[in-house]
């Protein structure tokens, strides 16, 4: 049984795109989910002081024209446990890194699919994993 305590944040300009990662984590339990559409609505969901958010699901297309470092701003955040950083303009490799902190981040080449959120969760949520071997089965 998934941990229905976790917190998700989902940031992507495109309001399909958040609602298809939505409805994904619904299918495996989760709802404590708030949708963005702005680097500036994270930043201010995760100021010091806040909630923490168990896992930030973010597009990096929402930083480009910024001079950020999206990783170094996810890893230093203290609001953010996790994250999964996704751009599907790029076509590049997939690469784990952890940070000194433990911080998940799983930067991908596309917006996440069904699997890839799946084995995300399964390092955040070891209780999902098999709930979510089960539905990978049936997508």
């Amino acid at each position: 049984m998934p941990n229905k305590a976790l917190r998700f944040l989902i940031a992507d300009g495109e309001h399909l795109e958040r609602n298809k990662i939505e409805k994904m984590l619904n299918q495996l339990g989760y709802y404590r989910i708030a949708p963005l559409s702005s680097f500036d609505e994270v930043q201010a969901l995760t100021r010091a002081g806040g909630v923490t958010f168990d896992l930030l699901i973010i597009n990096t297309t929402l930083v480009r024209s910024r001079q950020i470092d999206l990783l170094n701003y996810c890893r230093d955040n203290p609001m953010i446990r996790h994250a999964l950083i996704y751009d599907g303009q790029c076509a590049q490799r997939s690469v784990v890194s952890v940070s000194a902190r433990q911080t998940l981040h799983l930067p991908l080449s596309q917006s996440p699919d069904f699997i890839s959120l799946c084995r995300c969760l399964e390092m955040l949520d070891p209780a999902a994993m098999a709930r979510a071997a089960g539905m990978s089965r049936e997508h």
